[in-house]
């Protein structure tokens, strides 16, 4: 998880705050060694930490303080604006422009995951759109041209490269050269690694950006090497015009504030973040959606665009089965089916407030999707009758044939189907419910609802049942998700996730009238 530790200190540090009887400069002070702590820990450079201790305390004056302000919500904002300022550089990335050769050259520590990373934008760029390729600059490292080459043919993605050239300089210019020729719009440059005490290879990478020149540079930079990175990210900086920074490997590493420290060195933004070995597993970079994760503040408006990009967000047909209560195991299907798409769990769920990026144990969220694709192997196994029946919960309970047919079929056992159904009951019922609640399911589908108190209350409180924690542990052992029904029960405001309505029907389903998939 992205920096999921640090994120949990610093709202249980927060969340501390809020408990205490009396709000006063002793309990800021507590607060703010708390957070600072948990800042220097996940080797966030120390006098950065400095400065947004000074910056907090020095915004928040408790004698001029007027009567009737909210303490609590005026400390959690401006830690909050300091924590954004801590990794925002306040410079515009460059953005690649359609119709004309957008030059992005790579450079970074040898290791740091900087040619897998290339396919990953690449890739991308791809899914955006753009026509997109790769060139291999770096002669340095054995096996390097290879490595790409594997990528990119996985991915579907034209390369250049040269097994007998060995100067980087002449590679590049010929693979850009024919990239604009053949009129590619993203042409990704990969350089060899490098270490600021290896002044000949810094001198290379200069006279590669100089035949090529590059619209933007992107120094790549892993997570793990902790407080080494600033200084490594000067060195770049004052050699090469970097313009962005992309961070690695912030899912095998729990620290990972030095990378962040890296912005301040370079005074650019960071652009991306690499999330594990996956091509996919590529997060575009966003100030405050970021911080609004480590406080577990969510991020609805990363939320909305991911929903968008699948289109889940124009489901008229759906809409106005929830509107009648109407749910089939089709449905839930295709709930389970859009919310992968949507990419891996904890990152969707760490968009919900309420939720941090620590809500699913290390390990665990392999295990949950593998429950959730083991209950979609039993739906595949449901004849078509069956996913579109009204309450198909009943048809099954009094044809119990037709649930060892459906084990039979799915190589699972009677006890796993049963479960499916059970947990098919739940949503059914839930949804019956939502669709009851007036004004829900008025206009924009994401909008957020005008529900009072009482019926937000009602809502979670359904919400919080809808998924039994022993599904999981009987059908993939995700023991986290049964923390994620304590933590589902415990929050009190769902309606910024753009209404329960519009994460659970805008966003994870897909229209009742689709195909079956085989």
């Amino acid at each position: 998880m992205v920096l999921a530790d640090l994120g949990r200190r610093i709202r249980v540090a927060i969340g501390k705050l809020g408990q205490a009887t009396v709000i006063n400069e002793d309990e800021l002070n507590l607060m703010l060694k708390e957070v600072c702590g948990a800042l220097i820990e996940a080797d966030v450079n120390v006098k950065l930490v400095k400065i947004l201790r000074d910056n907090v305390k020095k915004s928040l004056n408790f004698e001029e303080m007027t009567g009737g302000v909210n303490k609590r919500r005026l400390i959690h904002r401006t830690v909050f604006t300091e924590l954004v300022k801590l990794v925002d550089p306040e410079v515009e990335p460059y953005q690649p422009i359609k119709g004309k050769p957008n030059v992005i050259m790579f450079v970074g520590l040898q290791g740091s995951g900087k040619t897998t990373t290339c396919t990953k934008l690449a890739y991308y760029y791809q899914k955006k759109g753009f026509k997109t390729c790769l060139v291999c600059a770096d002669t340095f490292r054995a096996g390097a041209f290879d490595q790409l080459k594997q990528n990119a043919t996985k991915a579907r993605i034209p390369f250049y490269g040269s097994y007998s050239e060995v100067d980087p300089v002449v590679i590049a210019s010929e693979g850009v050269q024919k990239f604009k020729e053949d009129e590619f719009e993203v042409i990704i440059v990969d350089t060899s690694g490098r270490h600021k005490q290896e002044a000949s290879l810094f001198e290379e990478m200069l006279q590669v950006s100089n035949a090529v020149k590059p619209n933007n540079v992107i120094f790549v930079i892993d997570a793990a090497i902790g407080q080494a990175c600033e200084a490594q990210a000067k060195a770049f900086h004052q050699t090469i015009d970097v313009g962005s920074v992309i961070i690695t490997k912030l899912d095998s590493h729990a620290k990972g504030g030095g990378a962040l420290s890296a912005v301040a060195a370079t005074k650019s933004p960071i652009i991306f973040i690499g999330t594990g070995e996956h091509i996919d597993d590529f997060e575009p970079f966003k100030v405050k959606p970021f911080v609004q994760k480590l406080l577990g503040m969510g991020d609805i408006q990363g939320l909305a665009e991911k929903i968008e990009e699948i289109g889940l967000d124009k489901q008229e047909e759906l809409m106005h089965k929830f509107k009648k209560g109407v749910f089939t195991l089709r449905d839930m299907y295709e709930q389970f089916q859009n919310m992968m798409k949507m990419g891996p769990i904890g990152q969707i769920m760490s968009m919900i407030p309420g939720f941090g990026s620590d809500f699913l144990p290390k390990g665990s969220e392999e295990d949950a999707t593998k429950a959730f694709k083991k209950m979609m192997i039993i739906m595949d196994s449901m004849a078509e009758s069956e996913l579109d029946h009204i309450k198909g919960d009943q048809l099954f309970t009094k044809e119990p044939n037709r649930i060892k047919r459906v084990a039979n079929g799915s190589g699972t056992s009677i006890d796993e189907v049963k479960t499916v159904i059970t947990q098919y009951k739940k949503f059914a019922e839930l949804v019956k419910k939502v669709g009851s609640i007036k004004g829900l399911f008025s206009g924009n589908p994401m909008a957020t609802p005008n529900l009072n108190p009482s019926q937000m209350q009602k809502l979670n409180q359904q919400m919080s049942k809808m998924m039994d924690p022993r599904m999981l542990q009987q059908m993939g052992g995700a023991g986290g998700l049964s923390e994620m029904m304590k933590q589902l029960q415990s929050m009190g405001g769902m309606a910024g996730l753009g209404g329960a309505a519009g994460g659970l029907g805008g966003g994870m389903a897909a229209p009742g009238n689709s195909k079956r998939r085989r």
